[in-house]
């Protein structure tokens, strides 16, 4: 059997996007190093394969400790991306622009995609949803959520017991946690990220479709809305305040949608039940035309004549880039972290002259 030598194998792997088997060939070639071996070079690549591959598995709590081992421009990128693990550090990362974040998972769809991966495209899709309603009140609070800032961006019963809020159980409980969270121990704030954050932007979802901004019928009936909103919700003009509710309610219905279900019907480690590519296509087809849908008042962000434009060629769930684009009421595409990771590598064996010994 012929075997590509060993750079270009490298090579075809990550140009293919297969990081996780290029680490691991590259690896053994380490522990099995032959005469003519560039050992520095190969342990590089092997760092860098290991380190895309750790960022396609959107472990976010890597990010940090991956962009510290590097000084390349997607370093700082994949910095921003990430959740901080200290309550009170500096770089706020996803809690202060959902951005980075967002466009390094557009991008994980197309390369899981790129891979034929259906379940993992199905997991992103879902996971793109847990945020949007953080990402829509973003340029209304100034961050996305921030817990270190939420005390001085919300008011009124906001947090409260009191009855008059119309917040479930665990939305006063999400509320509650989201004003102190930053002012305690690690173990402290880390549990809010594990188990409340995700739903801030539910919370906030109420608060943003009140009375006092729509009347009833004017737009899709997508849950729970506030008949008496705080000052917080109301201090804008009342056209931005329409936006904002418009673009919440686009996000909920996204997290409604048969894309995002279709991740409950999909068992990961039961080997049945893993989505083909139909399922998948007729799922977004069908979300995609519920997201098309005009609203009675004419208000879907999503068909605005100013609405962002995204272009994103061939892209693999088409439209999602401009759903999250109208969520956010800016342009947010696919980034290329993970592209800019695996070039590195490629650039380590087009940079020597005498590639290592072939296997």
């Amino acid at each position: 059997m012929h075997l590509l030598p060993l750079p270009d194998a490298v090579v075809a792997l990550v140009g293919h996007h297969w990081y996780d088997a290029a680490a691991s060939m590259l690896a053994a070639r380490v522990a099995s190093a032959v005469p003519g071996d560039d050992r520095a070079l190969l342990e590089t690549a092997g760092q860098l394969a290991t380190a895309a591959k750790r960022v396609l598995d959107l472990d976010a709590e890597d990010f940090g400790p991956i962009a510290a081992g590097f000084q390349q421009p997607w370093a700082a990128s994949l910095a921003s991306a990430r959740f901080p693990l200290e309550p009170r550090e500096a770089n706020r990362g996803a809690l202060g622009s959902l951005v980075p974040l967002y466009e390094l998972m557009l991008e994980v769809v197309q390369l899981r995609s790129a891979r034929q991966e259906s379940l993992q495209v199905v997991v992103t899709a879902h996971l793109i949803g847990e945020y949007l309603g953080h990402l829509a009140w973003q340029g209304t609070l100034g961050h996305a959520g921030d817990p270190a800032r939420m005390r001085e961006s919300t008011d009124g019963l906001w947090g409260s017991d009191d009855p008059g809020c119309p917040h479930t159980s665990a939305q006063r409980a999400t509320a509650k946690r989201s004003l102190n969270a930053c002012d305690g121990d690690v173990a402290g704030y880390t549990a809010y990220l594990d188990r409340f954050h995700s739903r801030l932007g539910d919370a906030l979802s109420v608060c943003a479709m009140n009375h006092d901004t729509i009347d009833a019928g004017e737009r899709p009936d997508v849950g729970e809305t506030c008949p008496a909103p705080c000052e917080f919700a109301r201090r804008r003009p009342l056209p931005e305040r329409r936006h904002l509710d418009a673009r919440v309610r686009l996000a909920k219905i996204y997290q409604d949608s048969r894309i995002v279900a279709l991740r409950h019907h999909a068992p990961v480690g039961h080997f049945f039940g893993v989505p083909s590519v139909a399922e998948i296509s007729e799922a977004w087809l069908s979300t995609w035309d519920r997201l098309t849908q005009q609203w009675p008042d004419g208000g879907n962000p999503l068909l605005a004549a100013d609405a962002p434009r995204v272009v994103v060629p061939d892209e693999a769930l088409p439209g999602l880039s401009a759903l999250v684009s109208a969520v956010a009421d800016r342009p947010i595409g696919p980034g290329h972290v993970i592209e800019d990771i695996g070039a590195d590598v490629i650039a380590l064996f087009d940079d020597v002259d005498e590639r290592p010994t072939r296997v």
